[in-house]
């Protein structure tokens, strides 16, 4: 029966990622590029000093500061899919699939800039006047009520797109590979994780806002230190990794088949499962933010695909590459990156490196990821009733602890390409509006 189920995902997954989707992604994200002229890329500086916290205003409406905003959407997006994803990424498509990830990423900037500065534009308040916001909100409240069904759409593929599948599955698979235990044991580490994360998960965004800005900085400058230590020790052949990923990218000659075509899907997809741009995740996050100014916190959201595909991806791409792990063994995901590591780091430290990364990379995601849940409940039924999905998410860890990883990839690739579809759309729409208001901005705001 599950094999069937598996076999039902794996396939729909296929065909929803083809063209028409990744033309709507890359197409909609060059549009969003070009329509700015790219205006939102010369006020990165600007950008830098609002989640410095130069312009946060505790008076301002919303929940989270900019830092806290932009820390919580990056504790969901800089997690294993920027350590395992990869892997996957390079495992499917070869290294050319890192260009198209960054590719994927440059234009994603520009679509996390009108779609979070939408999700501010267009907020909604539950009952105790806490602010809701999301493409769901963003397309009732500024498409109108004839396009609710669209809204219903993203609602309902988030609530499976926001499962923690692929973290607690691969996280779970860490802990096995590093400690050597039996795959019984993955039932009692979901178990475990399922404890951990309901702590701050039941404590609601504001607790979860919190501590993702604690572990966020912490787990970016650990993986950084310590894959920047590796790209050291292999310093000689990074150059020639940069080579290969650029002269793979237009040959596809890694890729399944020789497919060129395959190659830019899987590092779409990828990029897209690592920073989400074009997803519709962040903007419910985002649009949490203390702010009276959207387009500010656009800004603050467009830096999110830069330190999480251009830097963070990357790291872990060079790593893979540069020892040469990915053409000798048949590992993929977690496992081949805790191979990478492990071929350079001695004395099995890059068992224990990988894993305490993993672990903190996994939590601040599943913390973050149960919000995004109960914001799609809480809009198909009523906002109080958003809290319930907690329950299912927090049970999710344990049964996604033990299913296969395709499954899990599957899975949280076919809710990603149907949530994708309406929230596109709705910024493209809506870009005038947003332009509108950014003309505005720029022309009077004041360093």
């Amino acid at each position: 029966m599950f094999s069937t189920i598996e076999n039902i995902v794996a396939k729909f997954s296929s065909w929803v990622w083809d063209w028409p989707l990744l033309v709507l992604l890359i197409g909609g994200g060059l549009f969003f590029l070009l329509y700015s002229r790219c205006t939102p890329f010369l006020y990165f500086a600007h950008a830098l000093k609002v989640l410095s916290g130069k312009y946060d205003d505790d008076r301002a409406p919303g929940q989270l500061s900019h830092f806290q905003a932009l820390s919580s959407a990056i504790a969901a997006t800089v997690g294993m899919g920027n350590i395992s994803g990869v892997a996957v990424a390079i495992v499917a498509g070869g290294p050319g699939a890192v260009f198209w990830m960054w590719i994927s990423a440059l234009i994603g900037m520009a679509t996390k800039f009108y779609t979070c500065s939408l999700a501010v534009m267009y907020r909604s308040k539950d009952e105790k006047g806490n602010l809701l916001s999301g493409p769901m909100y963003v397309i009732v409240e500024g498409l109108g009520a004839h396009w609710k069904p669209l809204a219903i759409l993203f609602a309902l593929a988030g609530l499976v797109g926001t499962l923690p599948a692929f973290t607690a599955n691969q996280l779970t698979q860490t802990l096995v590979d590093v400690l050597d235990w039996n795959d019984t044991a993955k039932w009692y580490i979901g178990i475990v994780l399922a404890a951990i994360a309901s702590i701050v998960i039941l404590g609601g965004i504001k607790r979860i806002g919190v501590v993702a800005s604690k572990l966020v900085p912490f787990m970016v400058l650990l993986y950084f230190v310590t894959v920047v230590t590796i790209l050291v020790l292999q310093i000689e052949v990074i150059p020639d990794m940069f080579s290969l990923i650029l002269s793979d990218a237009f040959s596809g000659k890694a890729a399944a088949g020789g497919a060129l075509g395959y190659l830019i899907k899987t590092g779409v997809k990828r990029a897209a499962f690592s920073n989400e741009a074009g997803i519709g995740t962040a903007p419910m996050m985002h649009g949490t933010a203390k702010t009276n100014e959207p387009i500010r916190e656009g800004l603050v959201a467009m830096i999110g695909p830069a330190i999480d595909t251009l830097l963070v991806c990357t790291l872990t791409a060079l790593a893979i590459l540069s020892t040469g792990v990915w053409k000798t063994t048949s590992d993929n995901g977690i496992s081949l990156t805790l191979e990478a590591f492990n071929s350079v780091l001695p004395y099995g430290i890059g068992d224990w490196v990988v894993m305490i990364m993993v672990l903190v990379f996994a939590l601040s995601t599943l913390f973050s990821y149960s919000y995004y849940g109960t914001t799609c409940l809480g809009f198909l039924t009523k906002p109080k009733y958003g809290k319930y999905y907690n329950y299912i998410y927090i049970l999710s860890i344990v049964v996604s602890a033990v299913v296969k990883i395709e499954f899990a990839i599957n899975l949280i690739d076919s809710a990603f390409a149907m949530m994708a579809i309406p929230t596109v759309l709705s910024g493209l729409i809506l870009a005038p509006k947003v332009n509108a208001l950014a003309k505005e901005y720029f022309k009077s705001y004041k360093e």
